[in-house]
């Protein structure tokens, strides 16, 4: 190399300007101004986006509460038509409740009055009848003591047929007085002490003269199903004449009711409505499938306390 080209390479290196300070405090000016710049622009940004976000919440705030009004009017409205509904139905219902009231009274007087005239016409049939009543009495009473001049004249020859009379009712009151003694009373099959007892015809012949109760007689079989007796229906189920015994099923007041192994002479008791004393079947034979007997029912009837 040489001498001249050193030489000019020391001046090249001359002829290039040297740095200066103040280009690079222009440069870091310009970038401060264009950050500052950028900054501000976000933060413009941010508050635009701020200030929409605002907006948006204010008017969604806005959109809710009328929402919330609508609603609240809507659910009012409902409730006053429901309320509305409700009081319709409760005055329809106590129109309802009048009118029917105002019928069952007009129904009521006009059972009342009818009641009244069924009364009244009642009291004048009844009325009418004693008026009558009174009348054949009189009518009767006068035909009487017409009569009575007609027996007075009688009556002595009346007296001495009283006299045999009186003894013939003496000599059967004895023989009857005899054969009640002869008759006995047992012990019925519900604990009850029975009235006399007949074992035969002649006994039951005797009971009717005293007079104390009604004797019905039966011939009852096994192969009738049901006998009517007075008020009563008999059915023989079974029949033993070597042992005396029998059983028989017996219907009152629409009740059956089975008496079992009952013996001859027996008082088979059971009570009947209407009656204080019970009734008595007595069974004074028994053969094969076949009882003949009697039911003993009360004279009066009176009800059981």
């Amino acid at each position: 190399m040489s001498s001249n080209e050193f030489d000019k390479t020391p001046e090249r290196a001359n002829d290039a300007p040297p740095d200066r300070p103040g280009n690079s405090h222009t440069g870091l000016i310009a970038a401060l101004i264009v950050g500052l710049v950028v900054a501000l622009c976000g933060d413009a940004y941010l508050l635009v986006r701020a200030n929409h976000a605002n907006e948006e919440i204010s008017l969604l705030r806005d959109g809710t509460q009328a929402q919330i009004s609508k609603l609240g009017e809507a659910t009012t409205s409902l409730l006053e038509q429901r309320m509305q509904e409700l009081d319709e139905q409760l005055k329809g219902a106590q129109d309802s409740a009048t009118v029917a009231l105002k019928r069952a009274r007009a129904e009521a007087q006009k059972q009342g009055k009818e009641l009244r005239g069924t009364l009244e016409d009642q009291g004048k049939q009844v009325a009418e009848q004693m008026t009558q009543l009174k009348d054949a009495a009189d009518s009767k009473i006068s035909e009487v003591s017409t009569d009575v001049n007609s027996v007075k004249t009688d009556v002595t020859g009346v007296k001495t047929e009283v006299s045999s009379v009186k003894e013939d009712v003496a000599s059967a009151q004895s023989g009857l007085e005899k054969t009640s003694a002869e008759l006995k009373r047992a012990m019925g099959d519900m604990g009850v002490m029975s009235g006399l007892i007949a074992t035969n015809s002649k006994d039951l012949a005797a009971l009717r003269e005293l007079g104390e109760r009604n004797y019905l007689e039966f011939d009852l079989t096994k192969s009738q199903k049901d006998k009517k007796v007075g008020n009563i229906t008999l059915a023989l189920k079974k029949a033993d004449p070597k042992r005396n015994r029998y059983t028989v099923e017996i219907m009152a007041d629409d009740k059956r009711v089975e008496k079992q192994d009952r013996s001859i002479n027996e008082p088979v008791q059971l009570y009947v409505s209407g009656n204080r004393q019970p009734y008595e079947v007595v069974v004074n034979q028994i053969k094969k499938d076949e009882v003949v007997g009697y039911l003993a029912t009360p004279k009066v009837t009176v009800a059981r306390q």
